[in-house]
């Protein structure tokens, strides 16, 4: 990616996860899930900023991330950088 995003502090700041309950939280997951559980990484926004991210197989562990460090990655997911990452069909299938 070629387009630079400046953060501003409020932005960059790491969300604290003390005292916040997973069952709490609004969470989301991608419409690619398999529905059957066991395969989303699900996101939550945290109350006075910055998100939330969970595995749906250990629900109660969560990683704190602030707004920027989610538009980063978010955008660099939209701009190809992290195709590498892709699974082909065939090694998925084989």
């Amino acid at each position: 990616m070629d387009e630079r995003h400046e953060y501003s502090a409020a932005q960059r700041r790491k969300p604290d996860l003390s005292g916040v309950s997973a069952g709490d939280l609004d969470w989301f997951h991608s419409a690619e899930s398999n529905g059957a559980g066991g395969m989303c990484v699900e996101i939550a926004p945290i109350p006075g900023g910055g998100f939330a991210m969970r595995d749906s197989m250990d629900p109660d562990r969560l990683l704190a991330f602030s707004a920027g460090e989610l538009d980063s990655h978010i955008r660099a997911a939209k701009g190809g950088e992290l195709d590498r990452f892709l699974i082909a069909a065939e090694r998925a299938t084989s």
